[in-house]
C-alpha cells in the first residue's frame, strides 16, 4: 500500500518545499481522477452491454449491432484524436461485449431449449466446451498483443477479461447443469480463482483480481445470497474456511515482500479479500459456533429423496461427538484476539488495508457481542476494558522499540 503522508505537515517541518508538496498534490489527484474515470466508463459500458443484449433479443440483432459498433469504435481509435478517443473505446468495447456476450448467452438459452429437461446434461456438455473454448480463443489472441507496446491497453485489456469471463461462465455452466460435486467442482473453482486472479495481475485491474476471492471461497461453500431486500453470507464450515483464508493470506504477504511491484499490489488485495471472507466466517462461527467438518463428512440428506428425521438426527449428533466442537464463546473470544494480532501486525508492516479491515470488524465483532453476550453480564465490560489498558501499553512500548531498531540499522 502506498504511504500516506500529510503535505502540508511535511511542509511545515522543513522535510519538502511547497512546490514538491503541490507536485505531490497534483499526482495524486490525477490518479484518483483516472480511477473514477475508468470506473465510470466501464461500469457505463458493463450496463449497456447487457441492457442491449436484453433488450434486443435476438441473436442476429445483437450480432449485427455489436459488428457494427465495434468497426465504428476502431475507425475512431485509428484516428488519433484525444478528443474523440474516450467515445472510440466505449464503441468498441460495447460492440467487443454484444459480440461475446451475446454469443455466451445464444449458447446457453439454445442449448436449454433444445435439451429440455430430458436431455439437459447431453446439452451442457455442448454448450459448456463451447463457450470455454470460445472464451480462450477471445483471450488469448488479445492478451498477446497486450504484451506488446498498443496505444489503447485498456481496451484490449478489457477484451482479455471479456474473453476470460466467456471461459470461465461456460466451465460454471458446465459443472452446474451436469451436476458436478465434491472434489472435481472444488478443482473447477480453484482453476477459476487462479485464472481471474493471473487476469487481473495481467491487466493490471486490482478489482478484477479481488474478484478470485468469490470462487476460492465457494470451494468450501461460503457463499453469499439475496433473499427480498436481505443481502445473506453463509459458510458450512467457518472453522476450515478460515484456515483456508489464513493460508492465502500468508502466501500473498509472503509473495509481496518478496516481489513487491505489481505482483505485491495484487497479492496484497487478495490478502485484504481474504481476511473479509474470514472475519465473516469468524462472524457466523461467533453466533453459531461449529463442528469441524459436518457438511463435508458428516451424516449427508437430499432434499429431493424422504428421509427419517430421527435416524439423521442421530446420526448427526453421533458424528458430533467424535469431531471437534467449538463453541460461539470461544470462537468470540479467539476472534478478539486474532483481530488485534492482525491490527498490530498490518500497523508495523504499514499494510493499511488488513489494518483498516481488522478495526472494521473490531467494531462488527464488538457490537455484536454487545447484544449476544455482554447485555446479560455487565462485569464482561468490565474485564474487557481493564485488559485493553496493557494490552495497548504493550503494543506501544514494542512500536517504541521497534522503531529504534528500524533507525539504528539505518544507520549503519
Amino acid at each position: 500500500m502506498h504511504a500516506l503522508a500529510d503535505t502540508t505537515k511535511l511542509v511545515d517541518d522543513g522535510i519538502i518545499t511547497p512546490e514538491q508538496a503541490a507536485q505531490i498534490e497534483a499526482r495524486a489527484r490525477n490518479v484518483m481522477t483516472q480511477l473514477i474515470v475508468n470506473v465510470i466508463l466501464a461500469g457505463g459500458i458493463f450496463a449497456a452491454t447487457v441492457g442491449l443484449i436484453s433488450w434486443l433479443a435476438d441473436a442476429l440483432s445483437v450480432a449485427v449491432l455489436g459488428a457494427a459498433l465495434l468497426a465504428l469504435g476502431s475507425l475512431i481509435l485509428r484516428r488519433k484524436s484525444n478528443s474523440f478517443a474516450m467515445f472510440g473505446q466505449a464503441a468498441t468495447l460495447i460492440g467487443a461485449g454484444l459480440l461475446v456476450g451475446g454469443f455466451g448467452a445464444e449458447a446457453f438459452i439454445s442449448y436449454e431449449q433444445v435439451a429440455g429437461p430430458v436431455t439437459v446434461i447431453a446439452g451442457a456438455a455442448v454448450a459448456g466446451p463451447v463457450t470455454v473454448i470460445a472464451g480462450a480463443a477471445v483471450a488469448w489472441p488479445a492478451a498477446w498483443i497486450l504484451r506488446r507496446p498498443t496505444r489503447h491497453p485498456f481496451v484490449v485489456g478489457a477484451i482479455v477479461i471479456m474473453g476470460g469471463a466467456l471461459h470461465l461462465s461456460g466451465c460454471a455452466y458446465w459443472i452446474s447443469e451436469s451436476h458436478v460435486t465434491g472434489w472435481p467442482k472444488a478443482a473447477v473453482l480453484l482453476y477459476g480463482a487462479g485464472l481471474i486472479a493471473a487476469a487481473g495481475m495481467f491487466v493490471d485491474v486490482r478489482f478484477i483480481t479481488a474478484l478470485a476471492i468469490i470462487p476460492f471461497a465457494q470451494m468450501l461453500d461460503a457463499n453469499t445470497g439475496y433473499y427480498h431486500a436481505v443481502y445473506a453470507f453463509y459458510s458450512g464450515e467457518p472453522t476450515l474456511s478460515i484456515l483456508q483464508m489464513t493460508a492465502l493470506i500468508t502466501v500473498a504477504v509472503v509473495t509481496r515482500d518478496r516481489w513487491g511491484g505489481r505482483i505485491g499490489r495484487h497479492t496484497l488485495i487478495l490478502a485484504i479479500m481474504a481476511f473479509v471472507v474470514a472475519n465473516m466466517c469468524a462472524l457466523v462461527g461467533s453466533l453459531w459456533g461449529d463442528v469441524v467438518g459436518e457438511t463435508l463428512w458428516g451424516p449427508q440428506t437430499n432434499g429431493s429423496e424422504p428421509y427419517d428425521y430421527d435416524t439423521v438426527q442421530a446420526a448427526r449428533e453421533a458424528f458430533k461427538a467424535t469431531a471437534v466442537v467449538i463453541s460461539e464463546q470461544i470462537y468470540a473470544v479467539l476472534w478478539a484476539l486474532a483481530l488485534i494480532a492482525v491490527a498490530a501486525f498490518a500497523a508495523h508492516r504499514n499494510l493499511r488495508g488488513l489494518f483498516n479491515t481488522a478495526v472494521t470488524f473490531g467494531a462488527i465483532h464488538a457490537y455484536t457481542q454487545m447484544f449476544e453476550s455482554f447485555a446479560t453480564e455487565p462485569l464482561a465490560y468490565v474485564i474487557a476494558g481493564l485488559s485493553a489498558i496493557p494490552l495497548a501499553w504493550g503494543m506501544w512500548r514494542l512500536n517504541a522499540w521497534l522503531t529504534l531498531r528500524t533507525a539504528a540499522a539505518a544507520r549503519i
